[in-house]
């Protein structure tokens, strides 16, 4: 048990303390304060370093940018190859694996060893690949480097262990799959086309075997050229030479004809009896015009010709083909049966298809059944056993980037009831007219394992829309959408001028979620400074939304020297403390005042029907002020016990009752201090200056955009720890107003150089004026940093010049993210904009003198400082309904280094306080007249757990820099930890791990640490992530039970575990993709299909391609790797003592064993020798005294 330090209440009254009010501290960690000899407490701190280990999980989500597809027909299994390296195999829901290749290198084909648990990768470095599938976890046996050609194409017979390799140059080489080495049998491009020929065939873009003899291979050339060679006899049997390129080739079952596709847009069969020209060429989506010319098409860029057992009518399906005349039509899969032809659209370009067969077998009546179509953005399966072809429901979620994801939050161990609820309401809004079939991949085997708990994931979307996921067990499964556009009015068609010049293409995009599970209460924050707070309810409903509008800006007019603000009130308008809400005041209609006190978006003012689900209740929205639009939202908590809602922005905080619908507090940020103000603050000029705005990072990552001469403001650096504004007008501590009246008028011109909005774009939700030292500098700080990582345009008056940086350069310039606004004066005088950067209602003190804890709202700013506002709530049900809430900022302030990012609350025995909570009732049913519904409230007070560890609690408070725990009320540091000196924390949370919390930090270099509450003692320091990535910045969060996400591409969604527990288990969760399933046999052609079809020969590849027929290939050619997964690889790992020892141990056991098998074969013989001699004993005493002729 380890003994921690604990100043108590009363006794740092005489203790030197520092202007924040908190004592000097050290930096050591586990180091507390000692300023005065304390009484000590016994916290026993379970979690050690053995706990925590970094490891993913499972990746959710669209594989980004897809390069290939792959079936294994017989296991059922889909594999998708990426851009990235990355290759994802499907299976039945449950069954979804995600690999990488270490070299980043694309993947270009995907060949599966069909039944055999394997898959080969080909990658644009050249590099073939070995995947070993029969473990959970698959890893590379092999590789084989191509030194001196690009490999263009790979085909690999059924049944065989020989690949065959195209090159780029024309010439085919064939690997050993079991040894990954190259024959010396290699088909030349210049012994396979004819010696007349003058000009090079171009690359390899088709190889296959022929259905009726396995020793023909057809090798297809990019010009135009089909050669069938022989491989025993090593010459060619026919060439073909076409006018037109080649794209794809397919041949029928019976191995007399092939089809090819060209990039005319023409579709030509071969028979074999006849090559010298096409039997058949057809356009099918090509007219004849009036001069008799076929009309020009696109490119036909891969077909498949698969015959059919119920119809003697062949499926040929094919992607592309088009006329070039018709502008805008959307990508196409055509399938032909018979003379029917069906065109379906796809939403996006098709990157590969395959048809789906249940044989293995090239030679058999194929009998598809399904067409797995691969597009940039989506995947889908089309069912060809009906008619219409619809398609089949996805059961994988591979709609998560349906809109760019702007946020995300993860919730562990939500209570039981929740998802059950969500999916019930989610069910009656999902589409239609899905195929009733079995989801066709079903490979593999997934179980739930033994230790799961109900998880939920939020996403939010740029469209305005919130997705919650079913992640439970590793999975992830759609539970219910919510659009929160329906909140607002649509543009009129008369206003579509003034819409389009207001608001751009994404004003609904969500930037934070804040969701209560039990209380189901569920608020976002919007792009447009907007705040909408949503009730659960199982029944649809007829309501009003009601709206607040709040002018939360500082204004030119009101700036003051640094000596009045002592004198400042502290709220800035007394009707702020009253729950009744303002009349409206009257607006002036000068020039000066157009677009004033009007909010970006209309919230629709009539009763509204509203489904089950969640329903808007209250929209809170920031108005603007003087031409200028609101900055957007900061920081946002909400307290379902309180009936109160907390948001801030860089001007200053805003509290608001939603049960009253009043504003109870509209401040600006220094207005909360009070005399209490730790720095002497200089004003600045109030000339205006220029505004930069930006969006969320789109779906492709654009880079920086600066205009470097137009940025020289003095006032440009307003930045908070977590979100950061874009405005650079100057912030005097004016008196911010609340205003809830009606909609003043609105002017239909733009400031100069001031677009309100950008494009909402993917996983962001700051926005950052960089300062211009930051363009010669690199990196000196988190700004400049949060700059590159949102994409910052900023706007001069009267244009916008765009100079592009990017990451790397910027991070070759200088890899170091240093900056303490906090630790200098002189810096903080010249910030007159403080951020409000996190909030956190509480039970807590406001006071060194309070002696029981009351409501608190704990603020936390971009200066490191932390305000303590305790509120006065009625408790009674009736009176909070009806008296006021009173908020009373009493100066409290306590100070760290840089931006404060998070608060938590323990109590005296180390345990968490979670906030208290009112528990969900159904607003919308029918009240039960002897049963009045009351309010019902859970609380955790921390006086009301600890009557042994005594009074007060202490409060955990991380910033970008360092993390402090300082008990309450007194307000003493107990212990402080600097996290990072070079770098910066970008994301905090104290989570619940092995039954016991810590502290986890995601900081800017990549680094994952943990540390250990309430002694901040460091458990856990990982470089997990080089920060290359932005998004992952953006999307970061932590949860309960040592897991955590991120947004890894635009599409997917990456799960890891920090907990030693978890990874532990995580073999038993995940699911297994191979399975153990009889190859089925071949079909019995009969003798006289066999004799007058020509039937399959046999054909002994060994013999032909072995090291004895065909020798060595050249060393120099390719170059063998052992992978990690193979017998090399852990033969290697197994090096030193141990693995000597492990190695002579299981030879010991082999040669044991192999003794034993002898013994009992000894054994054997000597008993059926005894057996023999017995039974020539008694023959030969029966015939002893017999004569020979009675024989």
């Amino acid at each position: 048990m380890k003994k921690f330090r604990k100043v108590l209440d009363g006794l740092t009254t005489s203790s030197p303390v520092n202007p924040g009010g908190s004592p000097v501290c050290g930096s050591a960690a586990g180091t507390p304060s000692t300023a005065l000899t304390p009484r000590e407490l016994e916290i026993q701190e379970t979690l050690m370093s053995e706990h925590f280990q970094i490891c993913k999980t499972v990746r959710h989500g669209f594989p980004y940018q897809p390069t290939a597809l792959a079936f294994d027909p017989v296991q059922k299994i889909l594999a998708i190859g990426t851009r990235s390296g990355g290759v994802r195999l499907l299976g039945r829901p449950g069954v979804d694996c995600h690999c990488q290749h270490e070299s980043g290198a694309a993947v270009l084909q995907l060949q599966f060893l069909i039944n055999e648990g394997a898959l080969v990768t080909a990658c644009a470095d050249d590099t073939l690949h070995l995947w070993n599938l029969r473990q959970r976890r698959p890893a590379i046996l092999h590789s084989l480097k191509f030194n001196r050609e690009r490999i263009t194409f790979c085909h690999l017979p059924f049944q065989s262990k020989w690949l065959y390799v195209g090159t780029e140059r024309g010439n085919t080489h064939i690997v050993n799959i079991e040894s990954f080495v190259l024959s010396g049998y290699v088909i030349m491009w210049n012994k396979a086309i004819e010696l007349s020929t003058k000009t090079h065939p171009g690359p390899v873009v088709h190889l296959s075997d022929s259905p009726k003899d396995e020793g023909k291979l057809l090798i297809g050339f990019e010009s135009g050229t089909i050669v069938m060679w022989d491989l025993r006899a090593k010459r060619a049997d026919f060439r073909i030479y076409y006018d037109e390129a080649i794209h794809s080739v397919s041949w029928h079952h019976e191995g007399r004809q092939f089809m090819c596709s060209h990039s005319d847009g023409s579709l030509s069969m071969w028979n074999l009896r006849n090559t010298a020209k096409p039997f058949q060429v057809t356009f099918p989506h090509g007219k004849t015009q009036r001069d008799g010319r076929k009309e020009s098409c696109k490119p036909i860029l891969k077909v498949e010709y698969k015959t059919s057992r119920n119809s003697s009518d062949a499926f040929v399906v094919f992607s592309g083909g088009l006329s070039y005349d018709k502008a805008g039509r959307r990508p196409t899969l055509t399938i032909m049966h018979g003379k029917a032809i069906t065109v379906l659209e796809m939403d996006y370009p098709i990157v590969d298809f395959l048809v789906l067969c249940d044989t293995p077998y090239l030679n058999e009546v194929q009998e598809p059944y399904a067409v797995a179509v691969l597009l940039e953005k989506d995947f889908v399966v089309v069912d060809l056993s009906q008619s219409n072809f619809p398609i089949f429901e996805n059961p994988y979620p591979m709609d998560i980037h349906e809109s760019p994801v702007t946020c995300t939050a993860y919730f562990a161990d939500c209570p039981p009831d929740i998802i059950p609820v969500l999916y019930s309401i989610g069910a009656k809004h999902k589409k239609t007219g899905y195929s009733h079939k079995e989801w066709p991949l079903r490979g593999g085997t997934w179980t739930v394992g033994s230790q799961t708990y109900p998880e939920i994931i939020i996403t939010g979307h740029a469209d305005g829309s919130i997705k919650f996921w079913d992640a439970t067990a590793i999975t992830l499964q759609m539970l219910y959408k919510l659009k929160t556009s329906k909140v607002f009015e649509k543009p009129k068609s008369g206003d579509v001028g003034r819409s389009a010049e207001l608001v751009e293409e994404d004003p609904y995009a969500i930037q934070m979620i804040n969701w209560c599970p039990q209380s189901r209460i569920f608020c976002v924050v919007g792009i447009s400074a907007h705040v909408i707070l949503y009730r659960f309810s199982k029944h649809d409903a007829n309501t009003a939304i009601t709206s607040l509008e709040v002018r939360l800006q500082c204004e030119m007019e009101d700036v003051i020297s640094p000596s009045d603000t002592e004198n400042t009130p502290c709220f800035s308008d007394p009707s702020g403390l009253s729950p009744q809400p303002q009349p409206p005041s009257p607006r002036s209609h000068t020039p000066d005042s157009v677009r004033d006190s009007i909010p970006r978006l209309k919230v629709k003012d009539r009763t509204i029907r509203m489904p089950p689900g969640y329903q808007a209740e209250l929209v809170v929205q920031l108005l603007w002020v003087d031409g200028e639009p609101p900055q957007q939202i900061t920081s946002l908590d909400l307290n379902s016990a309180y009936g109160l809602l907390a948001l801030g922005n860089c001007n200053g905080l805003a509290v608001v009752d939603y049960l009253q619908k009043t504003i109870l507090l509209c401040m600006n940020t220094l207005e909360l201090y009070g005399s209490a103000d730790p720095f002497q603050r200089l004003t600045r000029s109030p000339r205006k200056n220029r505004q930069s705005t930006s969006g969320l990072t789109e779906l492709s990552d654009n880079q920086v955009s600066l205009d470097p001469e137009r940025s020289k403001s003095p006032t440009s650096d307003h930045v908070n720890g977590h979100c950061t504004s874009p405005t650079s007008q100057p912030c005097p501590t004016g008196r911010a107003r609340v205003l809830g009246g009606t909609e003043g008028p609105r002017l239909a011109r733009r400031g100069a150089g001031r677009p309100p909005f950008r494009k909402a774009q993917s996983a962001a939700c700051m926005e950052v004026s960089l300062p211009v030292s930051s363009l010669t500098e690199g990196y000196p700080s988190r700004r400049a940093m949060l700059q590159q990582l949102h994409g910052v345009s900023m706007y001069s008056h009267d244009e916008h010049h765009i100079t592009t940086y990017s990451w790397s350069e910027r991070e070759s310039r200088d890899n170091s993210f240093s900056r303490s606004r906090s630790s200098s004066v002189s810096s903080i005088d010249r910030e007159t904009k403080e951020a409000v950067t996190t909030l956190q209602f509480a039970e807590s003190y406001g006071c060194k003198s309070d002696t029981l804890p009351t409501p608190c709202l704990w603020v936390g700013t971009s200066l490191g400082l932390v305000l303590i506002i305790p509120m006065s709530i009625p408790m009674d049900e009736q009176e909070r309904q009806e008296d006021p809430v009173t908020v009373a900022p009493t100066g409290t302030v306590l100070m760290l280094k840089s931006s404060v990012l998070r608060f938590a609350f323990l109590d005296c025995g180390g345990a968490l306080i979670n906030s208290p909570y009112e528990v969900w009732r159904d607003q919308h049913v029918p009240d039960v007249p002897d049963r009045p519904r009351k309010r019902k409230l859970v609380n955790f007070s921390p006086s009301s757990s600890q009557e042994a560890s005594g009074d007060g609690h202490l409060a955990v408070v991380c910033s970008e820099k360092q993390a402090k725990v300082f008990f309450m009320p007194s307000q003493a540091c107990l212990f402080v930890h600097n996290i990072t000196e070079s770098s910066f924390v970008l994301r905090a949370d104290v989570v619940s791990v092995c039954n016991s919390v810590c502290l986890a930090c995601f900081c800017a270099n990549g680094h994952i640490m943990t540390l250990s509450l309430p002694s901040l003692r460091p458990l856990l320091d990982v470089n997990y992530l080089p920060l290359t990535d932005m998004r992952i910045a953006r999307t970061f969060c932590f949860t309960n039970g040592g897991q955590a996400l991120y947004l890894c591409s635009p599409t997917e969604m990456q799960r890891i575990t920090y907990s030693q527990e978890m990874c532990d288990n995580l073999q038993e969760m995940l699911g297994e993709l191979f399975t153990p399933i009889e190859t089925p046999e071949a079909q019995n052609r009969g003798f006289l299909k066999g004799f007058f079809g020509g039937n399959t020969q046999n054909f002994d590849r060994e013999e032909l391609f072995g090291e004895a027929a065909a020798g060595k290939a050249s060393r120099s050619l390719a170059q063998h790797i052992p992978g990690q997964g193979g017998l090399e690889g852990m033969k290697a790992a197994a090096g030193g003592v141990v693995g000597e020892l492990a190695r002579a141990r299981i030879a010991l056991d082999e040669r044991g064993q192999r003794l034993g098998e002898l013994e009992e074969r000894t054994a054997l013989m000597m008993s059926s020798a005894d057996t023999f001699s017995k039974h020539a004993h008694e023959l030969m005493l029966k015939c002893k005294d017999k004569k020979w002729y009675q024989f």
